[in-house]
């Protein structure tokens, strides 16, 4: 399965189609109704909502995603590793794909979406560098550097982290710190962004000794730590429109815990990683192993959540004896449900009808890194 699906995002040139693309559409750009925040946020939730695509008609293009490139540069070092990738050449050319996709004009290494999209304040014209997007590519480059020891590699993450820090890291008082997202004019406390941030920080300042990284990644970590809900959960952001506790967000949040503890060399976090995985396990899964999208409701079941979990619980193995259980159900649950036999995964199921689209970011590049990573923890004997 995992060859069929490696083969199939390869056949489409690691390009595709994204819930949020649509306004990347050659007629809509050409209409002033699309120039009102009101209907250019309609239009891309109604996009992403609805099972027919409409994307090859509003000639909306396929196209390669830094982020997406990103996934797909970590899944291939992982099935490098594992002696399944034949192609010997593929994760130089990932890498080359990057450096080509990077944001023009920007003082330092850093990326952004292959897309303008909307948020429910402001637009964010295509390529606009920011904090989520040049994370996942500089991790990536420096999980080259951790298998290689391509110095290039770490010299690239290290550029990107100097983009973080002059242009996202933001305090305000005493006591609150965050990096900007997803615009470096936009100073909201997002919990994903500030602890996959610091977490990056604090990676880099690992391989690198560059301490002045570190004491605004714990400040950051701290200032999203001590937001944590007395059961255990994040809400997205702090303010009054970020008020929601979803799937794979909480997985980042996560995620982004562990690495800061083991990058920044400290344990001042492991109360919160221990509630909030005791929240994660106990809200989003249901006994069959569909993974729920919030944590009051299930729909819609969504392949990045799935992805996410499995990812997390396999990182998280060692924390809970029923992780590895639990990341077989999701697996096969899954399998069962959202995969096509031509070689993809779809998109999202709701009460009353599938969404089958391909998207290559949400779907097939997240689905290709959590089987790489099932892959990984199976060679382990675990």
């Amino acid at each position: 399965m995992t060859s069929r699906l490696l083969d199939y995002c390869r056949a489409n040139d690691w390009a595709g189609y994204d819930p949020y693309d649509v306004l990347n559409s050659k007629i809509l750009e050409h209409l002033s109704f699309f120039d009102s925040r009101i209907s250019r946020l309609a239009l891309t939730q109604l996009m992403k909502r609805s099972p027919l695509n409409f994307r090859p008609l509003l000639r909306v293009p396929k196209t390669q995603n830094p982020k997406a490139i990103a996934l797909f540069l970590m899944a291939l070092l992982k099935l490098s590793s594992l002696g399944i990738l034949e192609e010997v050449d593929s994760v130089r050319q990932m890498v080359e794909k990057l450096q080509v996709l990077r944001a023009e004009d920007a003082a330092n290494r850093c990326w952004g979406y292959s897309f303008p999209w909307q948020t429910r304040a402001k637009i964010v014209p295509r390529g606009t560098p920011n904090l989520v997007c040049t994370v996942f590519v500089a991790n990536a480059l420096l999980n080259v550097y951790e298998l290689n020891h391509d110095p290039y590699c770490l010299a690239l993450a290290l550029d990107a982290s100097e983009f973080i820090l002059n242009e996202l890291y933001w305090t305000q008082g005493d006591s609150s710190a965050g990096f900007s997202y997803p615009l470096p004019s936009i100073r909201e406390q997002i919990h994903n962004a500030n602890f996959l941030g610091a977490a990056f920080l604090c990676r880099v300042y690992h391989f690198t000794g560059e301490k002045t990284l570190l004491g605004p990644a714990l400040s950051v970590a701290r200032s999203s730590a001590s937001k944590q809900n007395d059961d255990g959960s994040w809400f997205y952001g702090e303010s009054t429109k970020a008020r929601w506790i979803d799937n794979f967000h909480t997985g980042y949040n996560l995620l982004g815990l562990r690495d800061i503890k083991r990058y920044g060399e400290t344990t001042e976090f492991d109360s919160q990683i221990q509630r909030g995985f005791e929240f994660y396990i106990k809200h989003f899964f249901r006994e069959d192993g569909a993974v729920r999208y919030f944590h009051n409701k299930t729909y819609p079941i969504d392949i990045h959540c799935v992805a996410q979990s499995l990812i997390t619980l396999l990182t998280f193995k060692d924390l809970d004896d029923n992780n590895l259980r639990l990341a077989d159900r999701v697996f096969r649950w899954a399998i069962d449900h959202m995969w096509n036999d031509h070689g993809y995964f779809y998109y999202q199921i709701h009460p009353l009808y599938k969404n089958r689209i391909s998207y290559m970011r949400w779907s097939q590049a997240w689905m290709l890194l959590a089987l790489s990573t099932v892959l990984e923890v199976l060679s382990q004997g675990n």
